[in-house]
């Protein structure tokens, strides 16, 4: 029933003894390899040696995804180089990765995390799992791969696409837990009815999603559409990628792994910390990191916390679905990307101008992205409508390369964008 029957069914006091030993160590660890972490507590007066239990966090600093960013690539580093045995990374606002770094000893605890879950989740060793999130630097793929390994159930490292290929493979090959993104679920489910395949001829029972929000009434499409039970998971690459949480069959929350993950919960606006049950920012800090030790992560996702004992008998602390989030990300098909990093990328071309709109609509159950630009006026009125799409292409295949999906551009003549003599709406949410 446990992966981990020690840790998973610890009582609340137990569980803060164990975060309070680890979270001195991380601080002083933070403290001592971070120049970012020295500069800022140091300029805020507090001492690592103060912080004795985790009712001391709330006197230390946050650490934001800016801050990550503008210390690109090793800044918060805070183990030498010859100890990274791997990097993974998620996008930036300036086309630069936001890396993440692994110690073999991190690893270590990342596939722990990831078996833990999968076990949560249901996993077993007889299983034989589809792994369809994408292998890139995207840490979902090999996270999901190397937790279900670890249980020992099958893998089969297909990554994203070929939608068709997929479905043989599971027909083949009897897969029992497929892991993808909601959307992609969706996908198969559609794509299923088109080559007339019944879902009770596949030995799928299990569907672990996660890198993009899955509300309940996607979970219900996927459930009905694929026959299977879905699990939500979470995490950020940030945070070592996916392994921070996760639901079990009972579908009550998020079990955190919190040996690992210490919550919070603040107020967005004053950062203040609110109780168990309010709603507010999710704030990580991470107790058991050696490459990348971070000190009270700010995630920007909205959720609450609740304690007490499941009725799948764990009793570690569970966080709600992700209700949104306190920023401008947009996340499309698992993918996190801000709009200048689009904007870097329709920039790049002489042949346009800087105005822009961004449109997010829903096509069916799936969201879609489309960009009106303007060309330049020199182009538009030499341009043939061959010469317009060839643009079109050059850019939508640049766009993919970088966010890894596609978006809809179209080229418009020059003066068609309404301007602004404020802050110009770059953005326009239709879902």
């Amino acid at each position: 029933m446990f992966w981990d029957e020690e840790i998973e069914g610890l009582s609340c006091d137990e569980m803060t003894h164990i975060q309070g030993e680890k979270l001195r160590k991380q601080v002083k660890h933070a403290y001592e390899r971070i120049e970012f972490y020295r500069k800022r507590f140091d300029a805020i007066g507090v001492n690592p040696g103060e912080i004795k239990t985790v009712e001391d966090i709330s006197s230390l600093p946050f650490t934001t995804k800016s801050d990550l960013r503008n210390n690109y690539p090793y800044g918060f580093c805070a183990v030498p180089h010859s100890d990274i045995i791997r990097v993974h990374a998620s996008s930036g606002t300036t086309g630069k990765p936001t890396p993440v770094f692994h110690t073999k000893k991190d690893l270590e605890n990342w596939i722990n995390c990831m078996a833990r879950n999968c076990y949560i989740a249901g996993i077993r060793q007889d299983d034989v799992c589809q792994i369809a999130f994408r292998y890139a630097l995207f840490t979902g793929a090999f996270g999901h791969h190397l937790g279900a390994e670890r249980i020992g159930a099958t893998v089969i490292p297909m990554s994203s696409g070929q939608t068709e290929r997929q479905l043989m493979m599971m027909q083949d090959f009897k897969t029992t837990v497929l892991h993808c993104t909601p959307s992609y679920a969706i996908t198969i489910a559609e794509k299923m009815i088109d080559m007339g395949i019944d879902k009770r001829s596949l030995s799928l029972r299990l569907g672990i999603h996660g890198a993009e929000p899955m509300t309940e009434e996607l979970r219900g499409e996927i459930e009905e559409g694929l026959g299977i039970l879905s699990i939500g998971d979470y995490g950020l690459t940030e945070l070592g990628g996916p392994g921070v949480s996760i639901e079990c069959p009972e579908q009550a929350g998020y079990h955190i792994n919190e040996d690992y993950f210490f919550p919070e919960i603040v107020d967005p606006e004053t950062l203040k910390p609110l109780p168990d049950g309010e709603i507010g920012e999710l704030v990580f800090t991470t107790l058991q990191k050696e490459a990348l030790a971070l000190i009270r992560y700010r995630t920007r996702d909205i959720t609450h916390l609740e304690r007490g004992r499941c009725a799948c008998g764990r009793t570690l602390i569970r966080h709600k679905p992700i209700k949104g989030r306190t920023d401008d990300m947009l996340i499309i098909g698992g993918v996190n990307f801000f709009p200048s990093q689009l904007e870097s990328v329709l920039l790049g071309f002489e042949e346009v101008e800087p105005h822009y709109v961004i449109r997010l609509t829903k096509k069916g159950r799936l969201d879609h992205v489309s960009v009106d630009i303007e060309t330049t006026p020199a182009f538009w009125s030499k341009s043939s409508q061959d010469a317009r799409a060839g643009l079109t292409r050059k850019m939508e295949m640049r766009a993919k390369d970088l966010l890894g999906f596609r978006i809809e551009i179209s080229v418009v003549e020059p003066s068609s964008i309404p301007r602004s003599e404020g802050k110009a709406k770059r953005v326009i949410d239709n879902r």
